[in-house]
């Protein structure tokens, strides 16, 4: 039985559909990419994130979407982590561990009424209205004259299903530990609680 998931959401730009060390992608929507190559649907659950590639043609890529990638700062992602709070105080999933880097986010949660995706989309919503509430979203630069701005996250999530302690506390560790293999200080959210099996 699933009693929680490992979910990574990624900023605009960050793992490209057509990304040579393949993606969960089935297609690649933007035609600005498809000359890149179609989609790279992958099967295994493992991260392929070190598998060598051509990172001329990555990058060549990202150079060709229609705005640049995000890179979100820091006062971006304590807006991202005020916009999570909101929402998971609003619809009281738990959430065992959070981390938010510049180009993606790390959440460990507890199964909940309605499924993962519908979280992710709802986590994504709140985090997007708070960056734009506080005047600090990334693209705002590309507004719309009706005022609309681009996504900041791109399509979709990553997830592993969690179905026994030991899976949530290796998650959990992962996410932790997440921010030191990319230099940085561990983070700590007010909206985490601890598991307790």
């Amino acid at each position: 039985m699933v009693l929680g998931y490992h979910v990574v959401i990624t900023a605009y730009g960050f793992w490209l559909p057509n990304d040579p060390r393949g993606s969960w992608s089935e297609f690649v929507r933007s035609w600005e990419l498809l000359r890149f190559g179609k989609a790279t649907k992958v099967h295994t659950r493992r991260s392929v994130a070190s598998i060598p590639h051509d990172q001329d043609g990555r990058l060549a890529a990202k150079r060709a979407l229609k705005y640049p990638p995000v890179h979100f700062s820091g006062v971006q992602a304590r807006a991202i982590g005020r916009g999570f709070a909101e929402f998971i105080a609003r619809s009281g999933i738990a959430v065992w561990a959070c981390i938010i880097l510049p180009e993606h986010a790390h959440l460990v949660i507890a199964r909940h009424d309605y499924p993962v995706e519908r979280a992710v989309n709802l986590l994504k919503g709140q985090s997007t209205r708070q960056l734009t509430q506080e005047g600090v979203h990334p693209l705002a630069m590309f507004s719309t004259s009706a005022g609309r701005l681009p996504k900041a996250w791109g399509r979709g999530h990553w997830k592993v299903f969690l179905d026994s302690d030991s899976d949530i506390r290796r998650a959990i560790r992962y996410v932790r530990d997440n921010p030191a293999r990319e230099g940085k200080r561990p983070q700590r959210w007010s909206f985490v609680t601890p598991f307790n099996g």
